[in-house]
């Protein structure tokens, strides 16, 4: 491999050729630090030039490649595998906005741009980048893409799929296809930038993107509400829709254990209400119209509720910072849950009628075969994608309730498929759950993803093991 590493050398220079264990560490790890892989090397092009000329130095020498961005993801997507065959190919030097249209409300990006920084550049132009998640400020906006994030506002603004209008592209044998065209019509034959969207890189690699922004709100206000369950919950979207409209930015859903679990590990940050209550909402308003306009909504749609039983409590932001201590409540529930040990998370996605029963049955389910585990349920309600993990008893050893976890999956993923809906929402499939899907695909489903993969990428060098 020697005269490939030189040939590398001499396409990014030598300093971005990283091939001691040290410097490659990082990039090797899984960000839940419980999968290490190895690579020959981690390579860091600067420009979509030098991934084509390191992509065709990978099909002239046969060398896998991994794409990574931020490496913020959980499902074993971003990191290689144990062989050391495969280079790391990173994305953060290709790290520049080359362009912002606030006329066409677009902004052309390369793939290794932050996602947090590319909504300051939005806000810079009195604009709006509404993709928002937990990784903001070190996931980038190519693994966004390659993995069709989703965050917080998909109920207004939809995921990272829909605010995408273009892309360009290293394909598997090197060459680029240059499709940033910020156009919102364009039905000029297939679809190719829906193809590499979600595909976790498996078929090409993402290195620039056109995105949609949008008109700044004039006022977000943000309210957290109690109640008895999940399917009161339900009632409360239904409700907040039909009072609020499009303004409805956000609905998420949060169990009292997530609640119990950062007051425990985050002290300095209690629950507003008084009492307990089984399940809260943490939603959000945004209106293009006035503060006040929006005031009155959201007054409107907790006093409704109110009156029809449907919450119990509710408490409104007055403040910027009250609103920043509501939604640290949601943001902190990951940290919380990795502080109290380790966990077995499930990103799924239902149809939004049927959560409320998912959610019963499923529990009844987990505790018949594993008594007295927890449940720390919550997620973005508004669009059907449920954060359903479960961890250890009091008293029982994580490791110890880890071994349980292909049980406890099969388990959840049953229930899942027997409700419809599909046991990956926004984190992708990876490596983690490659085998997994095939239990709940059809063969025709598998077949045509296979056909896919192997015109666009016959060699099978494009993040391997991943997906298919």
């Amino acid at each position: 491999m020697n005269e490939f590493l030189e040939a590398c050398h001499a396409a990014v220079g030598h300093d971005h050729v990283l091939t001691e264990e040290s410097d490659k560490a990082g990039y090797l790890i899984d960000w839940r630090r419980r999968y290490a892989g190895k690579a020959l090397a981690v390579v860091r092009p600067g420009s979509a030039e030098e991934v084509a000329a390191i992509v065709k130095l990978c099909d002239r020498f046969r060398v896998p490649v991994v794409p990574q961005g931020g490496n913020t993801g959980l499902v074993l997507g971003s990191v290689p595998d144990e062989s050391g065959t495969a280079i790391v190919l990173s994305t953060r030097r290709l790290n520049r906005v080359r362009a912002v249209d606030a006329v066409n409300n677009t902004m052309t990006v390369e793939a290794g741009c932050i996602l947090q920084e590319l909504q300051q550049r939005a806000e810079n132009a009195d604009r709006l980048f509404p993709l928002s998640l937990a990784a903001e400020g070190s996931c980038t906006i190519g693994g966004n893409l390659a993995s069709n994030a989703g965050g917080t506002a998909v109920l207004r603004y939809g995921n990272s799929r829909e605010l995408c209008l273009g892309l360009e592209v290293v394909t598997a044998n090197g060459e680029i296809w240059n499709g940033l065209r910020g156009l919102r019509k364009d039905n000029t034959g297939y679809d190719l930038r829906d193809l590499f969207i979600g595909a976790e890189g498996t078929l090409g690699i993402i290195t620039a993107a056109v995105v949609k922004l949008f008109p700044r709100p004039r006022a977000q206000l943000t309210a957290l509400a109690a109640m008895t369950s999940p399917d009161a919950a339900l009632r409360l979207l239904t409700l907040a829709q039909s009072h609020c409209g499009a303004s409805l930015t956000a609905f998420e859903l949060m169990s009292d254990t997530c609640l119990r679990l950062i007051e425990k590990h985050y002290p300095q940050m209690r629950s507003p209400f008084g009492q307990v209550h089984a399940q809260y909402v943490l939603l959000e308003i945004s209106d293009s119209e006035s503060e006040e306009h929006a005031q009155a909504l959201l007054e409107g749609l907790i006093g409704a509720a109110l009156e029809d039983e449907i919450i119990e409590d509710a408490v409104v932001a007055t403040s910027l910072a009250q609103s920043a201590a509501l939604w640290n409540l949601r943001e902190h529930i990951p940290l919380a849950q990795a502080d109290e040990g380790k966990n077995i998370k499930h990103d799924v996605s239902l149809p939004i009628s049927a959560i409320g029963e998912f959610i019963l049955e499923t529990d009844v389910l987990l505790q018949q075969h594993f008594t007295g585990c927890r449940m720390v349920t919550f997620g973005h309600l508004g669009d059907g994608n449920l954060h359903y993990n479960v961890s250890a008893p009091e008293g029982v050893r994580d490791d110890e309730f880890i071994a349980s976890q292909d049980e406890v999956n099969r388990v959840v993923h049953d229930s899942v498929h027997r409700f419809n809906g599909s046991i990956s929402a926004e984190h992708g499939l990876g490596a983690l759950k490659r085998d997994e899907i095939r239990r709940y695909k059809q063969p025709v489903e598998m077949q045509l993803m296979k056909s896919i993969k192997s015109a666009l990428d016959p060699l099978n060098l494009m993040n391997p093991g991943k997906v298919i």
